[in-house]
């Protein structure tokens, strides 16, 4: 398909539909940088000025995001994102424009895209990081045609990386293992994190909640405000980081046991989560493989409507790994009490292989031979 391939100047690019999708592209951009790659990335919004502060180094090439909002309610959610979908269709045709212009400008080599699906080309091999093989969807005949759609848009590409394990024990389910797979070829990463692997457990621990907030607008803030509510008389150590990189705006909180950061560097967020006894966080996939490197089970709260979340988070609740809580009828008094009932001796990562150097360098070797 492509002769004389030599991978030397990478392109990464993830959505910005959250924070998630640019956390997850820390492993592998520093594997990239281990094996004397290039790296540029492209983005804009909060998830590029993340990346920019975990690797100042590296070139950022300004590219319009998605800037996907949610619904206030649960309900209103599909309507919210149909009513996008003419945007969210123009961006993905303008970027695939945008990259035409780049390759050359650029002298880009290899595309890896996580979940930005205008960014291929028949010019340069083309990867699409996504865990999201099969989009959850209220109705069996609707996640069907949802699905079709999605596959048309993946085939575009030469090859699709998966952030889970090929197999029985994963952490996607269905998500990432539909019955029937993409047309391109289909590799398995391992588990992405931006964390170094941990067993450590604290003796003692230095906060008793860590809250993680996360996701668009206007369901990050909503959550916010009810975590608040449900803290202010509380007396015991708590951190709250409110998953928002780009803003140096501060909250007043009346509670005096609050310490609150805007956004913390990957290092020291990982000691956060390590020193604190319980995690209130939402159940997206790159949290999920954030809390499964550090071997943390966690309270669970789905972003109403978001099924992927939704599904993520019942499943590892049957599985013992967490408790899961509707954001509407959220007490954290009363998710403490169901989460002191999960099994102790169950691990939360399930001992689930993660991504490294070494399967880069298998995942590029493939490429290399197309």
């Amino acid at each position: 398909m492509f002769d004389n391939i030599n991978i030397q100047r990478v392109l990464v690019a993830p959505l910005d539909w959250g924070l998630g999708h640019a956390t997850r592209c820390i492993p592998f951009i520093k594997a990239l940088q281990e094996l004397g790659k290039t790296v540029l990335l492209a983005g804009d919004g909060p998830s590029a000025q993340l990346l920019q502060t975990e690797f100042p180094s590296l070139t950022l090439l300004p590219l319009r995001g998605y800037h996907i909002s949610y619904a206030k309610s649960a309900w209103g959610l599909p309507w919210q994102l149909l009513a996008q979908a003419p945007s969210i269709f123009q961006t993905i045709k303008d970027e695939h424009a945008w990259l035409d212009a780049m390759i050359e400008e650029q002298q880009i080599d290899l595309v890896i895209s996580d979940n930005r699906y205008g960014l291929y080309t028949k010019k340069i091999p083309c990867v699409l990081i996504t865990h999201q093989l099969t989009i959850k969807m209220p109705f069996a005949w609707l996640e069907r045609h949802v699905q079709k759609i999605h596959y048309s848009l993946i085939n575009r590409f030469h090859t699709c990386w998966v952030p889970d394990c090929k197999g029985v024990q994963n952490l996607g389910g269905d998500l990432s293992h539909p019955l029937k797979m993409p047309a391109i070829p289909v590799k398995w990463m391992g588990l992405l994190s931006r964390f170094e692997l941990s067993n450590q457990s604290a003796d003692a621990f230095k906060y008793k909640y860590c809250f993680l907030l996360s996701g668009p607008e206007p369901q990050r803030t909503l959550l916010e405000s009810i975590i608040l509510k449900n803290i202010v008389d509380l007396k015991e150590p708590i951190i709250l980081v409110r998953g928002l990189p780009s803003t140096s705006e501060s909250i007043v909180t009346e509670n005096v046991n609050l310490i609150v950061y805007n956004h913390l560097p990957a290092a020291e967020l990982a000691q956060v989560i390590l020193s604190s006894e319980w995690i209130i966080c939402r159940s997206g996939y790159s949290t999920l493989m954030d809390l499964a490197a550090l071997n943390k089970k966690a309270i669970l709260i789905p972003t109403p409507g978001q099924t992927e979340q939704e599904y993520l988070a019942k499943q590892l609740s049957e599985q013992g790994i967490a408790t899961t809580v509707a954001q509407s009828t959220f007490s954290l008094s009363e998710s403490i009490a169901q989460a002191k009932k999960l099994n102790a001796d169950s691990r939360a990562s399930k001992e689930l292989p993660f991504f490294n150097t070494n399967i880069l360098q298998g995942l590029l070797l493939a490429i290399e031979s197309l």
